[in-house]
């Protein structure tokens, strides 16, 4: 299947040949994978959707964690296989593992075609044309990272059709000692209020109803651009006021930034949805500040407690991670006893990964893997018995639901979201409605609760301009 750009993206060569993205990673990865398809669509190429339908194939990578590493490893063999079959031309790795691994990734997969660093993402036309045109030379393009952010603007959009996101900044002035993204990313960059609106308007153009704003830090937003001070909030006020949006998300904040003035923001706008993504790591301060964290137990408390007074209806999603080098018993339980008082939404938790070239992974007192992994299980246990008991709380309700698909093979039978539920993250509403479509917003009554996952049916046709209901 073709996939169709923005109304802003026009090509007026002739078609020359097919091209097609294997996407890993996170969201912002998507981002620029959708960059360089506009790019490749602008320059002429025909974009599928699948890697066998394709000429050229770029595997767009993560490199956050081992377990990504190999994941990207084991695509790049595939579409190897593909490639010595006949079945494409050439293939591109790009992203986050060839910024990682460089020049070795040649040495590893010598019949890779072309190795794309992050900061030459938008040199991606120049790699597929040498490819095509069967010159051997140059197989890497790494530029300097630059001083502002990369433009986003023009990209074939892989998504739902009705959600968009809207990538804030890049890279990571945070030195987390777990992290490698300061590493491969750089450092932080903020993009200017008039570019985002510009990007906004035209995924609003192509029919996104819900933005999706995302950074490493979106917290920091603007820091850069003013001396300091957080544009977060203008930056929300201006696209609460963007015609054709619906919902706006907020996701990847960190807690240390997090003020006054973006709460009252949040609390105020009729789009900007009562959801935040918060990753805390941890509470117990030992752990905290052998992560350098640079917050405490006694703060992030005091933050969530004035979140929660601040914002009504708030659902926080965090991540926590178990396992750190140094986390004793007393830290673990700790954290569980954190968990069970907060009583989280949303929360995702993760052993601990040692990563090449971070502080953690040279520090005393590293956890064994089978005790991490038990309390990996020990802590999913905890937060599925609030998860269960949130989802039945809702049964009842009458509640605005994001109508994402239709069930296949179901006329009346949807699959949608609450404002509490971000794609592919969180749970999903199995709606029965009439006369529904994707991309509406549906009031629905909830009527019963299936694990994580909610039941509704629809109780009018059309779409609400209501804050959602939660």
């Amino acid at each position: 299947m073709d996939l169709q750009p923005t109304p802003y993206v026009r090509s007026t060569q002739p078609v020359k040949a097919a091209c097609a993205v294997v996407m890993l990673g996170c969201p912002k990865n998507l981002v620029d994978s959708e960059r360089m398809l506009g790019l490749l669509h602008s320059a002429g190429y025909r974009v599928v959707s699948q890697p066998e339908h394709a000429d050229l194939v770029v595997v767009n990578t993560c490199a956050f964690l081992a377990s990504a590493r190999q994941e990207a490893y084991q695509v790049i063999e595939e579409m190897l296989r593909l490639k010595r079959q006949g079945r494409i031309r050439g293939l591109i790795v790009a992203g986050c593992l060839a910024q990682w691994d460089q020049q070795a990734l040649l040495a590893q997969y010598p019949e890779v075609d072309h190795v794309l660093g992050l900061f030459a993402r938008d040199e991606i036309v120049q790699a597929a044309d040498r490819i095509l045109s069967g010159q051997p030379e140059p197989r890497t393009t790494f530029l300097p990272q630059p001083d502002h952010a990369m433009e986003e603007l023009g990209r074939v959009r892989i998504t739902l059709p009705h959600v968009g996101y809207l990538k804030i900044a890049d890279g990571c002035d945070r030195q987390c000692s777990f992290c490698t993204i300061p590493q491969i990313r750089g450092r932080y960059r903020s993009k200017p209020i008039d570019h985002l609106l510009a990007e906004a308007e035209e995924l609003v153009a192509d029919g996104a109803r819900e933005l999706i704003l995302i950074a490493q830090d979106s917290s920091a937003y603007g820091r850069d651009l003013a001396q300091g001070r957080s544009l977060l909030p203008e930056l929300l006020r201006q696209l609460d006021r963007l015609e054709g949006v619906r919902w706006i998300r907020l996701m990847y904040l960190y807690p240390l930034l997090i003020g006054q003035e973006l709460i009252e923001t949040i609390a105020s706008a009729r789009k900007v949805l009562p959801y935040l993504d918060l990753p805390l790591q941890h509470i117990s301060d030992p752990i905290l500040k052998r992560m350098d964290r640079l917050v405490d137990q006694a703060r992030t408390l005091e933050l969530l407690d004035r979140l929660r007074a601040g914002i009504p209806r708030l659902a926080i999603r965090t991540t926590l991670m178990v396992g750190f080098p140094g986390e004793t018993d007393a830290h673990f339980q700790e954290l569980v006893r954190f968990v069970q008082r907060q009583r989280f939404e949303r929360l995702g938790v993760f052993p601990f990964s040692p990563e090449p070239g971070t502080p953690a992974a040279e520090m005393p007192d590293q956890v064994p893997e089978p005790l991490k992994q038990r309390r990996h299980r020990r802590l999913l246990q905890v937060q599925q018995k609030i998860a269960f008991a949130y989802a039945e709380a809702q049964i009842g309700k009458q509640v605005e639901v994001l109508i994402d698909r239709q069930v296949p093979g179901e006329s009346h039978a949807w699959v949608g979201r609450t404002y509490a539920d971000a794609p592919e993250i969180d749970g999903v509403v199995y709606v029965t409605g009439r006369s529904l479509q994707p991309g509406q917003i549906a009031v629905c009554e909830v009527v019963a609760a299936q694990g994580y996952d909610l039941i509704g049916v629809a109780l009018q046709k059309g779409a609400s301009d209501a804050s959602p209901v939660g």
